[in-house]
């Protein structure tokens, strides 16, 4: 881009819309625990999953955390299991907030969880809109974040962090999804 930040450099015409900003059509899981209100696609709490799997993809979004909320980004996880071993999860968290003073590496926005840590100081403030792109691509995993790289790894190279079993790093397709845990998160 113009500024001199990063993005995954696909034109904005090549990507297929994951939500209609009415509906929850081409969603699954936990539909009472999101909402569409006003072109946003309301997280709430639960686990809302693409209708569809996906192998290698480029995914664009933007959020708005409240403070102290904790949400995530299942990527390449089946529907059912723990997503951050099923499959994987990146962390979308407001790792600013006090409550999160103690967190390992791996456990902060972007990260791989549990298995590789993200760069900090990219995030915006609680309240304003972020921007991420997510690019996986074989085991290659790489997150932008407002426009800087925060987390680019390959996963047939790294060992978990967390020291735990994470069979499905290295799925080659599975479900989108958003991880609610409770707070009120915007994505768009």
């Amino acid at each position: 881009e113009k500024d001199g930040t990063e993005t995954s450099g696909v034109p904005d015409s090549e990507f297929t819309a994951l939500f209609d900003g009415e509906t929850l059509k081409g969603w699954q899981g936990s539909l009472k625990g999101h909402a569409a209100e006003d072109g946003l696609l309301i997280a709430k709490g639960g686990r809302l999953f693409t209708e569809k799997e996906y192998s290698d993809f480029v995914f664009k979004f933007e959020f708005k955390l409240p403070p102290g909320a904790n949400n995530g980004l299942g990527i390449r996880t089946p529907v059912a299991g723990n997503p951050a071993y099923a499959g994987m999860e990146l962390q979308i968290l407001d790792n600013a907030h006090p409550k999160y003073a103690r967190l390992q590496p791996y456990q902060y926005h972007g990260s791989v969880y549990g298995v590789s840590p993200a760069k900090r100081g990219f995030m915006k403030k609680p309240g304003e809109w972020n921007r991420q792109e997510v690019i996986a691509i074989g085991h290659h995993i790489k997150v932008i974040l407002n426009g800087h790289t925060i987390t680019e790894t390959y996963l047939d190279k790294v060992k978990p962090m967390d020291k735990r079993a994470h069979k499905g790093m290295l799925n080659k397709k599975g479900y989108i999804g958003f991880l609610g845990h409770g707070a009120r998160i915007e994505f768009r």
